[in-house]
Parts: structure tokens; sequence; C-alpha cells
């Protein structure tokens, strides 16, 4: 049996699915609802593919108003409601339950209003990631975030989540750049939270619903924070023949004072999988890598890459490269920025997401490697090093049940060590399900029970991603009749 598990379905929920899709029509047209079993299928798993759950139906609202009028029926029926952006979610954030609605914010996708003199964005919680900067380059503005999957993955999923990408190292993650959002209560009550200024008088509500994976309301518009795009940037790749020689660059890099923009480490299976995709000039003969981006003016990136070589020296690399043109940064992060779906070709993985201190990266990386060999499975190590946000992508065959149980009790070994050396469980991918048994190792129960009290406050029958974030056995009796949260 492995230890991620989801509850048992409500078999008199399951029953009205005929009457609940009549219900459904009379807020949406028949193309926004999915019903049949084949086009259901689509929307079985997220990038957590391992584990899958056809859902009882699925629909795809256009407006606000819709996702407050499908809300608000759900809450007065007792049905379960899992929101979805795109799917990346490689936790299970968005893994459907059998009695439950999945409302998709696909179709949500638009640029609603765009303020260059105040550099704010207003868009539909819907739009990819990458598609806010690619409406605002014109005018030499981007959105920072940067998730690997950014040329898929949602706003919507990004606040869930709070992700962050190669880039958070300097310009913060989703948090640090979403100004305001508008959402849905379980009830249907439409909110407004923050909005086009930095900082809001009174409760932290939008560091509140940032982050936190869907169990409080579902966020249709979204206000981000704009920057200006640098002048140029380069990245310098630099190898070393071992991981902890690596990790001590980084440390120290850290120390100095100095912030690059990104600091990407590799280690040689990840090197060698993401080169042969990318055709990225990665060297081949180093057991790890690190790309150290650096941006500004001309002068600014050549004092700080000088400064960087002059770091990395101590550490002997057995391989140092200046990016010389765009077309070879393009390709760098090509092969960054593809990793997991390269390793994703030769072998299945699980992805782990937690964070330590940087000082303890040598330490952390070493044991990885022991932990991963003790289990007999391969690992291929890519993560944002800067930070600390490790993703240590432990290979396996899912097809095999005795490998399934071994990865998950690899992984979650190595995100024990991440809590026991001052990190935590997760730095962007969320909880979800995957985490959500290992709560427990880093928050005791006075934490979980005034987590999950908040988390009734807002959802009163914990009708929102359900069997999520909170180990099952620790999960309060939910109340069975709603009540009105108050905006």
């Amino acid at each position: 049996m492995t230890l991620i598990a989801m509850p048992e379905a409500d078999p008199t929920v399951l029953a009205r699915r005929a009457d609940i899709v009549k219900e459904l029509k009379r807020f949406l047209p028949e193309t926004s609802i999915i019903v049949s079993e084949d086009e259901r299928r689509a929307y079985d798993t997220d990038a957590l593919t391992a584990y899958r759950q056809l859902p009882m139906v699925v629909v795809l609202p256009e407006t606000t108003e819709q996702v407050s009028e499908i809300l608000g029926f759900c809450n007065a029926e007792g049905i379960k409601v899992v929101a979805r952006g795109a799917g990346t979610s490689l936790a299970g954030g968005a893994l459907p339950a059998e009695d439950a609605i999945v409302i998709g914010v696909s179709k949500m996708n638009q640029v609603l209003d765009v303020d260059f003199d105040n550099r704010t964005a207003r868009v539909q919680a819907g739009i990819t990631n990458i598609g806010i900067s690619n409406a605002v380059a014109h005018a030499g503005f981007f959105y920072a975030p940067d998730p690997s999957s950014q040329l898929a993955c949602t706003i919507a999923g990004n606040v869930a989540m709070n992700s962050g990408g190669a880039h958070c190292l300097k310009y913060g993650v989703t948090t640090n750049n979403v100004l305001g959002v508008k959402a849905v209560l379980i009830d249907g009550t439409v909110v407004e939270v923050g909005g086009d200024w930095l900082d809001a008088a009174g409760y932290d509500w939008l560091g509140l619903l940032i982050g936190s994976e869907g169990q409080l309301a579902i966020v249709t518009e979204v206000t981000v924070r704009l920057l200006r795009t640098a002048e140029g940037a380069r990245p310098i790749l630099l190898g070393f023949d071992r991981v902890e020689t690596a990790g001590a660059c980084v440390s120290d890099i850290i120390a100095s004072g100095i912030i690059p923009v990104a600091i990407e480490y590799m280690d040689k299976p990840a090197i060698k999988v993401c080169e042969s995709f990318a055709h990225a000039g990665y060297p081949l003969d180093v057991e790890a890598l690190l790309i150290v981006e650096v941006e500004g003016s001309d002068d600014e990136i050549e004092f700080y890459l000088d400064k960087i070589t002059a770091i990395a020296e101590k550490h002997a690399p057995q391989s140092l490269k200046v990016s010389q043109s765009e077309a070879e940064s393009a390709a760098i992060w090509k092969g960054r920025k593809a990793a997991f779906g390269a390793i994703g070709r030769v072998s299945d993985y699980m992805c782990m997401d937690g964070t330590i201190p940087t000082g303890q990266l040598p330490h952390v990386l070493k044991r990885i490697s022991e932990i991963c060999e003790s289990y007999d499975l391969g690992v291929a190590n890519i993560f944002h090093a800067g930070d600390g946000n490790l993703h240590p992508l432990v290979l396996y065959n899912m097809n095999d049940p005795a490998e399934m149980v071994k990865v998950e009790e690899c992984g979650a070994e190595i995100l024990k060590l991440c809590v026991e050396v001052g990190g935590c469980l997760t730095g962007e991918h969320g909880v979800g399900i995957e985490k959500r048994e290992l709560m427990t190792h880093q928050f005791d129960q006075v934490d979980l029970d005034q987590q999950m009290a908040l988390k009734g406050v807002f959802d009163p029958q914990w009708l929102l991603n359900p069997a999520k974030v909170f180990p099952l056995a620790n999960r309060p009796k939910p109340a069975q009749t709603g009540q009105r949260v108050a905006a």
C-alpha cells in the first residue's frame, strides 16, 4: 500500500450525478460542461501522473459570475470542488476526487487591463504565466516569476502554490509580485483583496490566499506587478567534479553579498539528458553544473561576472564558460527550462520540492545521494540553488507497485531531511497530496489545528480541494451546514 491515499467517495453524491449535471446547465452552456468518460479522462490527473482519479464532472466557466453560481450551488448541495488551472501541479494539488466537480479556469485567459504608468496588469486567472510577459513585452516590461512550466501553467495555479521559478532569487516568488485578487468563496460570495497599489491596509488577506492551495477560495482575477526588462543578461556555466563543491560555491556566492538573477543547479544525470535534448553546450565531463545569470548594463554584467568567476575559481572548477550571445543564452535556458520534460523522456520520476538553508547544500546533496542509493533508486538533481529550493527527481518505474512504495518512502526521507536541517517541506510546488502525510513532521498538532480552524472559517463543510494539504487522520469533522463567511 502506498503512503498517498484518497478517501472513499460519497455514494449519495455519485447517485445524484445526472441531476447535478442538469443543475449545472442552468449556469453554463453545454459546451462548458464535460460529462463523457472519455473527455473527463483528460482531467483525471495533474503532473503527478502516478496518481489518477476520474472526476464526477468538469466545468469550464468563463466569468467570475459563473464561478460564483457554481460554488453557491455546490455549497448548498454539499458537493466537493477541485479548482484546476493547467494541471501542471507536481504535488497532486489538482488531483480530482471521484465525487467532486472540477472547475477549470482555462477559458478565463484574458488580459483585462494594463497600466504601464503604475506598472500593473489585471488578468483573468486562466492566463498562462508567460502570457502575461508576452502581453507587455512590446513596452519593455515583464512579469517576474517564471516557473519551468511557464509556457503552460496558469496564474491561478501560481497563486495557489505561491510558485517561484529560476529568477525568484532576485525578484521573489508569486506573493512578492501579486498586488490583488478577485476570488469566490465557497458560498458564492465574490471578494476583492488588495488592488493596484503596493500595500493594502488592514489584515494581510492577500498573503493568506496566496499559497493556500485552493483550500479557501477560487481566484478568478489577479492584479500583478510589472517590472522593467533589464538592459541585458548573461549566464555563466560552472562545472565541478563533486556535487559538494558546487554546493559550496553557491554558498560562497550568496555569502559574498552578490544577488544574481538566478543560480540553477544540475547534477551529471540531469546534465546528460538536458544536453541531449537542448544541445545547450553543457559540459558532459563534470559531476555538477551551475548556471549563474546576472543582468544590467554591459558594465554591470562584466563586473558581476568577474566577481563570480573569482569566487568560483577558489573551488577549482573543471569548466567555466560565459555566454557570448543571446542565442547561446537562450540555449542554456532552454536546457534548464525543459529539464523536467527531458528527464521524463528517459524515466518516470517523482519530483521533490524541499527548501533548505543554502549553507546546508553540500551536506544535503550528499545525503540525498545516500538516501536514494539505500533504496536502489536513481536520482537527478535539478533545482534553484540560490534560494535553496531543491528539486531532486527520484527515478523509478511507476508500473511497478513495489517501486511506487519505495519512491514514496525515499521521497519522504528527503523531505524530512530538509526539515531537519532547518528548511521546510515545500518551496513552490505546494503540499497537495504528495506531502500531506508529512505535515506532522514540520508542524505539531497545535500548528495544524490553527491552520485547519482557519480552513473551517472559509469552508465549513470542507468542500474545497478535498483530501489535500492536511493529513487525513488529523482532519476535523466538517460542519454539516454551511455558514456565510464575512468578506
